[in-house]
C-alpha cells in the first residue's frame, strides 16, 4: 500500500480529537496514530479515551516532516533511489530551459545511476552546480500550426 501524506493543516489548532477523530480527519488509521504517541505525540492527559489538542498534533506533524526534509548542498541533486542528495556523474549535467530563464537540470547519480531532475533558474546555475559543467540545450519548438487534415476520398459513398 502506497504511503499518505498527512497535510498538518488539516488539523484544527482550537479543537481537541480522539484518536478515532483524528484518524479520521487525516485519512490514516487508528494504529499510526498510536505509533505517533510512542514517537512523541502528548495526549491532554493520560486517561482513556486518549485526547489530543489540535496546537500539538500540527506541531508534532511539522516537526516530523521538517525532519524528513534533505535540502540539497550546491553541486547536489536530489536522487529518488538513494533518497539522498546525490553529486551528478561525470560532473555532467543538463538544463533544458522550458519558460525564458528557468528550466529542469538532469543528471546521472553517481552512485546507482538514476536520472535526477531538479527545477533550477537559468541566472542560478553557476550558484547551484559550482565546478560543474552545465551543458544548456536548445527549447524544443513551440506548436505554431498543424497540418491539414487529410480527406478520406475514398469512403466507398459512390460505389
Amino acid at each position: 500500500m502506497a504511503r499518505h501524506r498527512v497535510n498538518p493543516k488539516q488539523v484544527k489548532i482550537h479543537h481537541s480529537y480522539t484518536v478515532h477523530e483524528l484518524a479520521e480527519r487525516l485519512g490514516v488509521c487508528r494504529s499510526t496514530i498510536r505509533n505517533w504517541q510512542r514517537k512523541g505525540l502528548a495526549p491532554i492527559d493520560g486517561q482513556r479515551p486518549y485526547l489530543f489538542q489540535g496546537v500539538h498534533v500540527r506541531r508534532f506533524l511539522e516537526e516530523q516532516k521538517a525532519k524528513r526534509r534533505q535540502p540539497c548542498p550546491p553541486g547536489t541533486m536530489y536522487c529518488l533511489r538513494c533518497r539522498q542528495p546525490r553529486e551528478p556523474a561525470l560532473g555532467m549535467v543538463d538544463f533544458s530551459p522550458l519558460r525564458p530563464g528557468t528550466g529542469n537540470l538532469k543528471a546521472i547519480c553517481c552512485q546507482c545511476g538514476a536520472v535526477m531532475h531538479r527545477r533550477a533558474r537559468q541566472a542560478d546555475l553557476a550558484r547551484i552546480m559550482p565546478g560543474i559543467t552545465v551543458q544548456i540545450s536548445q527549447a524544443a519548438p513551440r506548436l505554431v500550426g498543424c497540418e491539414p487534415p487529410s480527406l478520406n476520398c475514398d469512403s466507398g459513398k459512390d460505389q
